[in-house]
């Protein structure tokens, strides 16, 4: 009985904690997304939580179409759907040729990946701003009629992003691979299919789940990366949404609700990309943890 009643009273306690550190999460979402929607008199007149009557998206009409964070916010979709993109494939080619082909070196390659992590990101900024400066240089004198469609400084930001997140995205997919059964790569292979197939039709969708942990995590880094895109681009047509959320903040710095519904707006893609795929997530971050 004392056992039952111990028991109880932890899970009590424990569900509490929980439920605490989820809505210390949440309440500034809400409180964001609900001042949003408020004149910046009714903002100030109150604070708190008390909703917004009557809701206006007159923030919301400003911030897209005077402010331009339409065309920001485009850019950070562009910039991330082909980065993330890229990883995915580079990523799941190398760690499937670490977990299942025998070449020369390949514990120092894939150790100097590991070694890669180590490094601090902004470490890496002045060499690789100075790299890219040097292609941009190359790239717009080998084709002059691309410049002013500014593809060296796109694909130039993409490749730095790109090798950002190679090296943790190897190594989680390799442990997966390495986890893979051999039996379905041999039954694969009596079938008829290569190296390459066997990697598409039977490889990738058994490490669905820390595919699932690469495209979130990956996706977070590049759509909040600021630094690099603020070094890179002085151009408003190129700037990603972070780089344009500081523009906006720093042109409206007193509208604090015009600045709340832009980053409403640069929220809610990573949040529904969250809800989307949160159960794959979850077994991508758990796999491993149950013994037995």
């Amino acid at each position: 009985m004392y056992y039952h009643f111990k028991k109880i009273i932890i899970l009590i306690l424990l569900h509490t904690f929980l439920i605490s550190v989820a809505l210390s999460c949440i309440y500034p979402l809400l409180w964001m997304l609900n001042v949003s929607f408020k004149t910046e008199q009714q903002f100030r007149e109150d604070y708190g939580m008390k909703l917004a009557s009557p809701p206006t998206l007159e923030n919301y009409n400003k911030v897209i179409f005077e402010e331009k964070l339409g065309s920001y916010f485009i850019n950070s979709v562009f910039y991330t759907f082909v980065t993330v993109f890229f990883i995915v494939i580079f990523s799941s080619l190398a760690a499937y040729a670490f977990a299942r082909l025998n070449f020369p070196g390949k514990n120092v390659i894939f150790f100097m990946f590991l070694a890669a992590m180590m490094i601090p990101l902004p470490a890496g900024f002045v060499p690789v701003y100075i790299l890219l400066n040097k292609f941009f240089v190359l790239f717009n004198t080998a084709f002059p009629f691309l410049k002013p469609y500014s593809i060296a400084e796109r694909s130039g930001y993409i490749f730095a992003m790109v090798n950002m997140g190679l090296s943790l995205s190897i190594y989680l997919l390799k442990t997966f691979f390495d986890q893979l059964p051999r039996d379905l790569e041999d039954a694969a292979r009596i079938d008829g299919c290569n190296r390459l197939q066997i990697w598409w039709n039977v490889g990738l969708p058994l490490v669905a789940p820390a595919l699932a942990v690469v495209i979130i995590f990956n996706a977070m880094t590049v759509w909040n990366e600021f630094v690099l895109a603020s070094l890179m681009f002085t151009e408003d047509n190129l700037m990603p949404l972070q780089v344009g959320l500081m523009e906006i903040y720093n042109r409206n710095i007193i509208q604090h609700t015009l600045i709340m519904a832009a980053l409403a707006l640069a929220a809610l893609p990573i949040i529904l990309l969250y809800l989307k795929m949160q159960k794959q997530i979850i077994k991508g971050l758990t796999a491993g943890a149950v013994v037995g």
